[in-house]
């Protein structure tokens, strides 16, 4: 494990300290299995990871250099390297990380890790083919991280994201008295299972406006975006198969509204440098 020795922000201690408690509660990890099945030729179209993947593999990523930011406990870093990709995956925290070097030997997957932060990488310019972006860009400062992708990834390299996601308006709504004070603290435990969500001080779901500055680094005419989540995780779960499915062909339905009313968004192009 490779560390790079940069300033970090007041931000990034935060998300180091509260993710070096999340490693401790979290020790159970280690010995999960990797769920291999989202490799396959199946399709899920109605759910976000299983499209993000089928749009990994229509993109032939083995043998190819691939870098993913905020790998966590390394569930994507090690399907990629089963995919056959070289994987270069970087954390903040170096205790998350132990798990994900652990997590990859006991799946035989190779993959190169790092402790740095997205807004100060230590890859050479134009080192990677492609970028994987699996619900990370809501802890960073999306500006200076996208930059560092421009830097590091070669001409024609691509960009795949799944992202929480909000529009601004609908943010407004979700901030009102009603829904923050009353609504939401009931719900909790049914949309995340837990009393505890997965939720850092200082994270929040991208916008449209951020969502904006992530596409100005693609091409334009190689930039799709794919909504997802309409009334699911804010009435019912995710776990309510056929609920999903219905829930995913309204919001599809709705055509560019339905970047309005979705509650994650998987983006996929290719970087605009020349």
């Amino acid at each position: 494990m490779s560390v790079r020795n940069v300033e970090s922000t007041d931000r990034q201690k935060r998300e180091i300290a509260y993710h070096r408690e999340h490693a401790e509660r979290h020790s159970e990890v280690r010995a999960r299995p990797i769920s291999a099945a989202i490799l396959s030729n199946q399709r899920r179209w109605w759910n976000a990871f299983w499209e993000t993947y089928r749009i990994l593999r229509r993109r032939d990523i083995a043998g190819k250099k691939i870098m993913v930011p905020g790998c966590g406990f390394g569930e994507d870093a090690i399907k990629l390297a089963l995919l056959g990709a070289d994987v270069y995956a970087f954390d903040l925290s170096a205790d998350i990380l132990a798990i994900a070097i652990e997590r990859a030997d006991r799946n035989g997957a190779s993959i190169n890790v790092a402790v740095m932060p997205a807004e100060a990488l230590a890859y050479d310019d134009n080192f990677f083919d492609g970028v994987l972006f699996m619900d990370i860009l809501h802890h960073v400062d999306i500006p200076r991280a996208m930059k560092e992708v421009e830097r590091v990834l070669k001409p024609g390299g691509f960009i795949i994201g799944n992202e929480l996601y909000t529009h601004s308006r609908l943010q407004r709504v979700r901030n009102s008295g009603f829904v923050a004070n009353f609504l939401y603290p009931r719900m909790v435990r049914s949309i995340y299972g837990t009393e505890r969500p997965y939720i850092t001080v200082d994270e929040h779901k991208i916008d449209e406006n951020e969502l904006s500055i992530i596409c100005d680094h693609m091409r334009k005419d190689k930039c799709s975006l794919l909504p997802f989540l309409f009334l699911c995780n804010r009435l019912f779960t995710e776990r309510h198969k056929i609920l999903v499915q219905l829930d995913h062909i309204l919001l599809r339905g709705l055509g560019p509204l339905g970047r309005l009313f979705c509650g994650r968004i998987v983006f996929e192009g290719t970087i605009a440098k020349a």
